[in-house]
């Protein structure tokens, strides 16, 4: 199957988000509802990705070597239920991983992750923004939920523990 410069494009963004889910790809492809990103994956890109245990999108390994682009995470160290090494991440939540509390700090609500974003740089974004890239820095096995009244987060690993790239 040809794949045309859009679907390739896409394609790149599900190997580096991944594991990823619709309203994330929603985002990264500017569509209206996860309904859409859905159908586009349905129609497009059906033999590219699969979705895993937690229903999250990765992409297949024929996916991987159609697209010039690093996955968003290693693989084996998701298998073996660890951090990895690295992970590709768009900028936001590069800055999220930044600034959120450490392994040996109090976990942090989303609110006060945004504070602390707004804070350490010139950004002011949504609070759904925010909760989203959290979310990601925890299904990429780097963040951790703790539950008190709210869910709150810290780092499940020591920030130098891990190589952040941003995507564009």
């Amino acid at each position: 199957m040809s794949l045309t410069d859009e679907e390739r494009d896409r394609l790149a963004d599900i190997v580096r988000l991944q594991p990823t889910k619709n309203g994330e790809l929603e985002d990264a492809w500017g569509l209206e509802s996860g309904s859409e990103v859905h159908q586009y994956l349905q129609t497009h890109l059906k033999e590219y990705y699969y979705r895993d245990d937690d229903s999250l999108i990765r992409s297949t390994a024929e996916a991987n070597d159609l697209v010039d682009v690093e996955p968003g995470i290693e693989a084996d160290a998701v298998a073996k239920g660890g951090a990895p090494e690295a992970i590709r991440v768009p900028e936001l939540v590069a800055r999220v991983f930044e600034v959120v509390a450490g392994p040996g700090e109090r976990s942090q609500s989303v609110v006060s992750v945004l504070n602390a974003v707004r804070e350490s740089f010139d950004a002011d974004p949504e609070v759904d923004e925010v909760r989203r890239a959290l979310r990601t820095l925890e299904r990429k096995n780097v963040v951790e939920v703790v539950y008190r009244s709210v869910p709150t987060f810290k780092l499940a690993v020591e920030r130098d523990d891990i190589t952040v790239e941003v995507s564009e």
